[in-house]
């Protein structure tokens, strides 16, 4: 049911509010930042992922990068994505850490081969994986919290 109502209601005011409300009410460490930050954060760093991804794309294309460096790439765009929907429906705080850990695990795969074969995916995807990184060890205290 709660998965159903968040596919059906994650857009809508009454789908945000309800992720606020539960977000709200958990346990969070001294170091967790206002809510409203997230929005700011992840408005900055989307772009920078589309655009790594494109460059990322092109290097395939150009068959300067292999085919698996693409794959785990979508693999983390599709479990970043996730994290909110796993979070929502399930408000399970154990697979919500599991989902971030596959976020951060893709990601330093992803900017460890970028390293040697695309530094400026590398760059742009800094942001992120600072971003990613925090957002992990938050996660991990919330669950151990709550």
């Amino acid at each position: 049911m709660d998965f159903f109502y968040w596919l059906t209601n994650q857009f809508s005011e009454a789908g945000t509010l309800e992720y606020v409300n539960w977000y709200g009410a958990l346990k969070k460490p001294f170091f967790a930042p206002p809510t409203w930050l997230f929005g700011v954060a992840w408005g900055i760093i989307y772009p920078m992922i589309i655009i790594a991804f494109v460059w990322a794309c092109v290097l395939l294309k150009k068959k300067k990068v292999d085919a698996v460096f693409v794959w785990v790439f979508v693999a983390n765009i599709v479990s970043n994505l996730l994290f909110t929907a796993v979070s929502l429906a399930f408000k399970n705080n154990w697979l919500s850490l599991l989902n971030i850990l596959v976020v951060l695990g893709t990601l330093i795969w992803i900017e460890l081969y970028a390293w040697k074969k695309a530094k400026p995916v590398f760059w742009l995807l800094v942001p992120y994986t600072l971003w990613g990184s925090f957002a992990t060890v938050l996660q991990l205290a919330i669950t151990l919290m709550n």
